[in-house]
C-alpha cells in the first residue's frame, strides 16, 4: 500500500491542475445532480420487534382512522379565558381551518369539555388526527397546520404547536455553529502553523470533500430512507475527520520540509506514511460506522450508511486533492520564518553536508519524551485517571430529552409548557394501550384495563375506551404523572406491560384480548431499550472486526491490542463525563442546559464510530382523545 500512496503522492504532485480541477468539476456535478434527482430525507423512525411497533401494525390494520399522526394546537389567553366571547370566536375559526387540511381526519372541538381545558380556563387545546405517518405527511403538513393560527390570534389568543407532527417534524438547524467551528478552526491552524496556506487547505480539502459526500448521501436517499438528520450528522463528522486527516499529511509534510527533502519527494513520501495512517484510520471508522447495522433499527443504521460514505470520500479525498494542492504551495506551507532554514537544509541535503540539528524543543515535545522515558508511571496514572472518569458509565441511562429541553423559541416547545402548566408534567408523554379485543371477546375486559391502569400510581387519568366501527379493536389514553423523559414513565411502560395488563388479561384469558402499550413516548423508549439491549455486542463487534484489521495492517498482535484498550478506556472516561454533565447535572449550568436529561440513545452507537483513534494522532407525544 505505501508504494502505491508513494506514486499516487508523486502523480497528484506533478499533475496537480488536473486534480484539482477534476475535484472540482466532480464536485460540481453531483451538487447539481443531487440537487435536481436526490431523494431527500425522511424521518421514518419505525423500530421493528418492539411493543410500540406492534401497537402501530395493529392500528394500521384494524383502527387506521387512529393510526396517522397526531398534533396539539394549544390556545392560551393571558388575561381572561379562551371562553370569552371575541376569544371563542378565533379558536373556532382556527379549528375550523385545521379541519378543512388535507390529511386532516379529526379534530377535537377545544371548548366542548372540560378535558380539553385547563382548571384556570386560560389554556385549551384541540387534537388533530392525521391520515397519515409522520414520513408519510412530511414537513409540508407541518407548514400547512401552523399557517392556520391567524383568526385566533387575531382576537388575542397565542396559539402553539406541539404534539407528534410538530415535535418529530421539527426544523434542524444548527444556525452559525458551522461557520463558527470553521473561522475558529482557521483561526487556531494559523495560529499553530503561523502559514495562511496551512491554515486554508485543510478547511478547503474537508469543505469540499463534504460537499461531494453530502451529495452521494443525497443520492442514496433514493434508494434508501436517510434521516433528516443525517446532513447534519455528516457535516460534523466530515468536517471532523476530513481536517484531521489532512492535517496528518500536511504535519508529515512539514517536517520533511524543514528536514531539507523536496517538495514533490516529500509528498510522496508523506502519502505513503502519513497517507497509509489516514487510509488504516478511515478504514476503522468506516468499519464501526456500518456496524451501527447491528442496532436493529433501520434509521441508525441509515445514519451509519450516510456517515461511512462521507468519511470514505474524506479519506479519498486527503490522498489525492490534497497532494496537489501541496504541490501547488511548495515551502509556503512554512511559516515564513522557516523557509529560509528549509531551504538552506534543502541545499544541504543535495550536496551531502550534515546540519547540526537544534535540541530546542516545545513544551508537548518535552512533555512526550517525558511519559517515553517512564512508561509504567504514566499508565499507570492514566489508566487509574481514565478509569476514575469512567465510573458514571455505570449509571448510564439511554432515552430521549423531550421537547422541554428545546429553545423556547420553537412553538413545539411553548406548546409542551403551556400544556405542562395547565395539565400536568405527564400530558406530553401519553401512553396509547391498544386493544386488541378478539373474535367474540367480552368487551367488558376494557374497563377492567382502564381501571387497573388508572389505579396505578404512576398514572394521573385515563381516557374512556374508544373502539373502531368493527368492534374488535380499541384504544385507551394513559396519562403518566411524570415527564416523557423521566425515568418513572419508563419504570410505568415496563411495569404496565410486565404486571398491570398481564394481571388483567390472565384473569380473563377467556376473551382472547391482547393489551399492547404504545405511542411516541413509548415508541422512544422501546427504542433505547433496544439500543442498550445490543450495545455490548455492538462494541464487541466494532472492536472485533478493526481489530482483525489493524492486525493485517500492521502484521502486529500487540499494536491492535494495545489501541483496542485505550479505545474503550477513553470511550468509557468520555461517556462518564457525559453522565456526569448531562444526565447527574453536574455544571450543567455552565453550558446552558435547565435540567439533566437521560443519554440521547444513538449517541453511544454514533460515537464508538472513531475506534483506535490513538493510531492516527426524537420526541413526540399522542394527544389524549377527545371523549
Amino acid at each position: 500500500m505505501s508504494n502505491w500512496l508513494d506514486r499516487l503522492g508523486r502523480t497528484a504532485a506533478r499533475r496537480r491542475r488536473w486534480f484539482v480541477v477534476g475535484w472540482i468539476l466532480i464536485a460540481l456535478m453531483l451538487v447539481m445532480v443531487d440537487r435536481s434527482a436526490g431523494g431527500g430525507t425522511v424521518d421514518n423512525f419505525e423500530v421493528p420487534g418492539v411493543e410500540s411497533q406492534q401497537a402501530i401494525d395493529l392500528l394500521k390494520d384494524k383502527f387506521p382512522q387512529r393510526a396517522g399522526a397526531t398534533a396539539m394546537v394549544v390556545f392560551h389567553t393571558a388575561d381572561g379565558s379562551v371562553t370569552d366571547p371575541d376569544a371563542a370566536g378565533g379558536i373556532a375559526a382556527t379549528v375550523a381551518e385545521v379541519r378543512a387540511l388535507d390529511h386532516v381526519v379529526g379534530v377535537t372541538e377545544p371548548l366542548a369539555s372540560p378535558r380539553s381545558m385547563s382548571s384556570d380556563g386560560a389554556t385549551a387545546f384541540a387534537s388533530v388526527q392525521f391520515d397519515g405517518s409522520t414520513a408519510d405527511l412530511g414537513h409540508e403538513a407541518v407548514d400547512a397546520l401552523i399557517e392556520t393560527a391567524g383568526p385566533a390570534e387575531a382576537a388575542g389568543v397565542e396559539v402553539e404547536y406541539g404534539g407528534e407532527l410538530p415535535t418529530v417534524l421539527k426544523e434542524r438547524t444548527t444556525g452559525p455553529a458551522e461557520m463558527i467551528g470553521i473561522i475558529a478552526a482557521l483561526i487556531i491552524l494559523f495560529v499553530t502553523f503561523r502559514s495562511v496556506y496551512s491554515a486554508v487547505l485543510p478547511l478547503g480539502v474537508a469543505v469540499l470533500g463534504l460537499a461531494v459526500g453530502l451529495s452521494l448521501v443525497g443520492l442514496m436517499g433514493s434508494v434508501i430512507d436517510i434521516p433528516s438528520v443525517a446532513p447534519r450528522l455528516g457535516t460534523m463528522i466530515g468536517l471532523g475527520v476530513g481536517i484531521d486527516y489532512a492535517l496528518f499529511i500536511l504535519s508529515r509534510h512539514r517536517d520533511q520540509l524543514e528536514a531539507g527533502m523536496g517538495n514533490e519527494e516529500s509528498i510522496g513520501r508523506t502519502n505513503a506514511t502519513a497517507g497509509q495512517a489516514v487510509v488504516v484510520a478511515g478504514g476503522t471508522v468506516v468499519v464501526a460506522i456500518l456496524g451501527l447495522q447491528l442496532a436493529g433499527i433501520p434509521f441508525v443504521a441509515a445514519l451509519g450508511y450516510s456517515a461511512s460514505l462521507v468519511v470514505a470520500i474524506a479519506v479519498l479525498v486527503a490522498i489525492t486533492l490534497l497532494p496537489a494542492l501541496l504541490g501547488f504551495a511548495g515551502p509556503r506551507v512554512l511559516a515564513k520564518s522557516h523557509r529560509h532554514a528549509a531551504a538552506e537544509a534543502a541545499k544541504a541535503t543535495a550536496s551531502g553536508t550534515v546540519l547540526e540539528v537544534s535540541e530546542g524543543h516545545s513544551g508537548w515535545v518535552r512533555w512526550a519524551h517525558w511519559v517515553a522515558y517512564h512508561p509504567w508511571r504514566s499508565a499507570a496514572a492514566a489508566t487509574l485517571v481514565l478509569l476514575t472518569m469512567s465510573i458514571p458509565v455505570l449509571d448510564m441511562r439511554l432515552g430521549q430529552a423531550d421537547a422541554g429541553t428545546d429553545p423556547t423559541s420553537t412553538t413545539h416547545r411553548r406548546a409542551y409548557d403551556l400544556l405542562a402548566s395547565g395539565f400536568g408534567d405527564g400530558f406530553n408523554g401519553p401512553l396509547l394501550l391498544t386493544i386488541d379485543l378478539g373474535a367474540g371477546a367480552d368487551p367488558t375486559v376494557l374497563e377492567a384495563i382502564a381501571t387497573a391502569v388508572g389505579d396505578d400510581p404512576g398514572v394521573q387519568a385515563v381516557s374512556p375506551p374508544e373502539l373502531n366501527a368493527a368492534g374488535d379493536t380499541a384504544l385507551i389514553t394513559a396519562i403518566p404523572t411524570t415527564k416523557p423523559q423521566d425515568q418513572a414513565t419508563s419504570d410505568l411502560v415496563h411495569r404496565l406491560r410486565d404486571t398491570t395488563i398481564p394481571e388483567v388479561t390472565a384473569n380473563t384469558a377467556d376473551t382472547g384480548a391482547t393489551a399492547l402499550v404504545g405511542g411516541p413516548t413509548a415508541g422512544f423508549i422501546d427504542q433505547s431499550d433496544k439500543i442498550a439491549g445490543r450495545l455490548s455486542w455492538f462494541i464487541g463487534a466494532v472492536v472485533a472486526l478493526s481489530f482483525l484489521l489493524l492486525m493485517i495492517v500492521f502484521r502486529s498482535i500487540l499494536v491492535p491490542l494495545k489501541a483496542a484498550l485505550l479505545n474503550l478506556l477513553s470511550i468509557g472516561a468520555a461517556y462518564g463525563v457525559v453522565v456526569a454533565v448531562f444526565q447527574w447535572g453536574w455544571g450543567r449550568g455552565l453550558i446552558g442546559l435547565d435540567e439533566a436529561v437521560p443519554i440521547a440513545s444513538f449517541v453511544p452507537d454514533d460515537d464508538v464510530r472513531h475506534p483506535f483513534r490513538a493510531l492516527h494522532g426524537l420526541r413526540g407525544v399522542h394527544p389524549l382523545p377527545h371523549s
